[in-house]
């Protein structure tokens, strides 16, 4: 069975993704950091978003996995933990580029999955319900005001030490956006079938208890 989960930046995808694996005993499978992986890796070469043969190349010789269980789950990239890493602010700016190349999508697309075969699987991403999972069995388009976002950006880069203001992330969470909705490939929007949770307000306890039942009703 497959538990599939999209939206935009910030709308917390993630957090509640591993808490709904965890509860659930399913395998928690984090698309959008094997995209913030393969975003490092680019970056630490010096390659260009824009250059699609280095990226093709670099997408041949990257191996990326996880280990552990949620809510402990660490992404692992050639052998390297790089959990921390992917979440730098520099990865965060850069991402939404890289993402939407054809090299990088079609190859880790069947890498997730591969990854899911076979298995009970929670996985999140921006275009999880709409490209990589079309026929998931549950899917839920997760989204929250743009303030809202913001403001759990902003806690999650004060737990690295990064002092950010909140119009600068408001900003950037906007850029992003609109960069993940009018791309070419595999564009943000809300999948056929999936149901909308406005995460504005709601806390984690109530976010994972929504998913789980509307899972439990879809079995």
């Amino acid at each position: 069975m497959i538990i599939a989960i999209d939206g935009p930046a910030g709308s917390g995808k993630s957090s509640t993704a591993k808490a709904v694996a965890a509860r659930l005993g399913a395998v928690y499978l984090d698309t959008g950091a094997m995209y913030r992986a393969v975003t490092l890796k680019a970056l630490r070469k010096g390659i260009a978003y824009t250059d699609d043969d280095a990226l093709a190349a670099v997408m041949r010789e990257t191996e990326i996995g996880f280990d552990g269980a949620p809510p402990d789950t660490r992404i692992i990239m050639d052998g390297e933990d790089v959990s921390a890493a992917v979440r730098s602010d520099e990865v965060t700016k850069n991402v939404s580029d890289y993402c939407a190349r054809d090299a990088v999508r079609k190859a880790l697309v069947d890498q997730q999955r591969k990854i899911a075969a076979g298995h009970t699987v929670v996985c999140e991403g921006r275009d999880i319900c709409t490209v990589v999972f079309p026929n998931a069995e549950v899917k839920v388009y997760m989204t929250a005001s743009v303030e809202e976002r913001a403001k759990r950006r902003q806690k999650d880069f004060a737990a690295m030490g990064i002092d950010k203001s909140l119009e600068e992330l408001i900003n950037d969470i906007g850029a992003r956006d609109h960069k993940d909705s009018t791309r070419a490939n595999s564009p943000l929007t809300k999948a056929e079938g999936a149901v909308e949770m406005n995460t504005t307000g709601m806390t984690l306890n109530d976010q994972i208890d929504f998913i789980v039942d509307l899972t439990t009703k879809n079995r």
